[in-house]
């Protein structure tokens, strides 16, 4: 059978994994989860035609399901990668008002940011052992930094409670 037009113009999507990248001090250190999340961030970048390296989405549970762990597992490897200078996180996770969440957004610094003349920063060529890069973990929405309840109930003061009459 012959290909239709439409068929033959689709390639294969792949992520390529460079040698000179896994034979990095930084590579070797990461965790085995996060040796196996990093290809499937690197799917999710389109290319350098539609470079969207900053704009990577990928939520925790989305690779948990990938990968086929846990969520904190998932979580434990985006961090790991961050702290090995292999992932950066450009914009946190946020819950809308009307409660639309979105995941955050990421770069890879192994691959150029979009825009001319950019070289990737690779972040984790320069990673040494014991020198974890800071890794940026989203804002704790609690205002008041405890464990409390927001709006907690508020004391009656009725002549029963006054008098200790129970």
């Amino acid at each position: 059978m012959g290909r239709d037009k439409r068929n033959g113009a689709r390639a294969e999507h792949f992520a390529a994994m460079i040698r000179n990248t896994m034979s990095t001090p930084a590579w070797r250190a990461l965790s085995p989860s996060a040796q196996a999340l990093y290809p499937w961030l690197k799917l999710e970048w389109r290319g350098p035609k539609a470079n969207n390296n900053g704009r990577i989405v990928l939520s925790v549970r989305q690779a948990a399901g990938l990968m086929g762990c846990g969520i904190n597992t998932a979580a434990r490897a985006f961090h790991d990668l961050q702290a090995k200078g292999f992932l950066v996180v450009k914009r946190h996770a946020q819950l809308g008002v009307k409660g639309q969440a979105t995941a955050p957004e990421f770069e890879l610094t192994e691959i150029a940011m979009p825009g001319e003349g950019t070289r990737p920063r690779k972040l984790f060529a320069d990673w040494k052992e014991g020198g974890d890069y800071p890794v940026q973990k989203a804002a704790i929405h609690n205002p008041r930094g405890t464990n409390r309840k927001q709006n907690p109930v508020i004391e009656l003061a009725t002549a029963r409670h006054r008098n200790s009459d129970g």
